[in-house]
């Protein structure tokens, strides 16, 4: 089976590595188009999110389209040579089905149930229809996985008890700090960030101040939450007034950095000063942790607080994993069956043909047939191979369904199948259905 799916996330890569490998959601686009330059690559989808970067692609060829994918990443990406030894996983047929299906379901997550996750394959899946790259095997896959998604959360418990990168980092902070007193910056107002605005206002945050890139986003987060929008290139001087500081932008680039933070420090004496950065890739320069009054965490530092959290989703993981296997069953046997499909279309073309010749010699004996019982006939010849072929054509697609290798599945029933005799038992049923009654 040539569906393949080529990647890193955060359980094989570390942050460092995933930084330098992020792919920003405005280039999905661009990158699939550049994929497509690959023969061996039919299909193609790229799933980018703060902790991955899968390609899932249909390829002609499992090893050569392996190696175009690779190929893809160390020209497109820069992608060092190193990084595939040591962080890329490599996955085929019903292995990457499984993988997407966890994907979409969030059992694959950092947060496992994470909701998020749903709406970025939704992305994903519609960044490579606008780019041309999504064929009728990776459709079929993503409208599965999307549906994998949402009956996990509906009918289990793996999306309960709300948990969220946004509301560790500030149960995170809270730890530290006191919120209702504390001067916060929230830096993004992207999705993760009023994630994180909202949780704040909700624990009773009372002096908060939004900046982004986009000001109406973030005059628009600010009067939701009661706080106050500033320029984006405000963002290093407000740090130098806060007592916390969150970051949740992941575009690419350092926002904030160790010099541009350090003589802010040393304006404001011996007070403290807490930043996390739950962006990926990472918005703060890890170097700003060597400041003195700063405290510096990361995505890492927040996962005892999501542990604490995950109990319940815990315990629905076996219920997703049997929706997953369903879905993966009925999947799989759809995508074997298209091997079927040339067959079955050949067969069709040699009916259709037997019928036309078998009518064309039925109206040159019968001349005085008018326009309308002619119509009649024909529509009647239709019906009468229709269902003819009904019961080859389902014998066809059953078989291969049941194939383990679909590659080869073709060639297999090409010499299970005597289709020369299915075509000489179609045109004599055929001939025999339109012969006249006997007198």
């Amino acid at each position: 089976m040539p569906i393949v799916v080529l990647g890193l996330s955060h359980k094989t890569a570390p942050p460092e590595v995933r930084d330098r490998h992020a792919f920003p959601a405005e280039r999905v686009t661009e990158a699939l188009g550049a994929l497509r330059d690959y023969v061996g690559v039919r299909e193609a989808a790229i799933v980018a999110t703060c902790n991955r970067l899968e390609i899932y692609a249909d390829v002609s060829d499992f090893e050569v389209g392996v190696g175009e994918l690779k190929d893809f990443l160390t020209t497109y990406r820069a992608m060092r040579v190193e990084d595939f030894d040591k962080y890329l996983y490599t996955m085929l047929g019903a292995e990457a089905v499984v993988q997407l299906f966890r994907v979409a379901s969030g059992l694959d997550s950092m947060l496992i149930g994470e909701a998020e996750i749903v709406a970025q394959v939704k992305e994903a899946f519609a960044a490579a229809q606008s780019a041309g790259t999504m064929g009728p095997h990776l459709s079929r896959l993503f409208r599965t996985a999307l549906r994998a998604g949402k009956r996990a959360r509906t009918e289990t418990s793996i999306g309960r008890d709300v948990v969220s990168l946004g509301a560790a980092a500030v149960e995170l902070a809270a730890r530290s700090i006191e919120l209702r007193t504390a001067t916060v910056v929230v830096i993004g107002a992207g999705r993760m960030g009023a994630t994180v605005a909202r949780h704040l206002a909700a624990r009773g945050a009372a002096n908060i101040t939004i900046a982004n890139r986009t000001a109406s986003r973030a005059r628009a987060l600010a009067e939701e939450i009661g706080g106050v929008a500033r320029p984006f290139a405000d963002a290093t001087a407000l740090l130098a007034q806060a007592d916390l500081a969150i970051s949740a932008v992941g575009s690419g680039e350092y926002l904030v950095t160790a010099a541009g933070l350090r003589e802010g420090m040393r304006a404001r004496a011996s007070r403290p000063l807490l930043i996390v950065d739950i962006a990926a890739p990472r918005d703060v320069e890890p170097a700003v942790a060597s400041i003195e009054g700063v405290t510096l965490h990361e995505l890492a530092d927040l996962r005892n607080i999501v542990e604490e959290n995950l109990g319940s989703r815990r315990a629905a993981i076996p219920d997703v994993e049997s929706i997953l296997e369903s879905l993966t069953t009925d999947y799989m046997q759809w995508y074997q069956s298209r091997a079927a499909v040339p067959l079955i279309a050949g067969l069709r073309k040699r009916a259709e043909q037997i019928r036309a010749g078998e009518i064309e010699k039925l109206f040159a004996r019968h001349p005085e047939l008018d326009e309308q019982q002619r119509s009649a006939i024909v529509q009647t010849s239709i019906s009468i191979i229709n269902k003819l072929l009904h019961a080859p054509v389902t014998r066809l697609r059953e078989s291969v369904a049941q194939t383990s290798d679909s590659a080869d599945a073709a060639n297999v029933l090409g010499k299970l199948f005597d289709l020369a005799g299915i075509e000489e038992q179609i045109e004599r049923q055929f001939t025999a259905s339109l012969a006249p009654p006997p007198f």
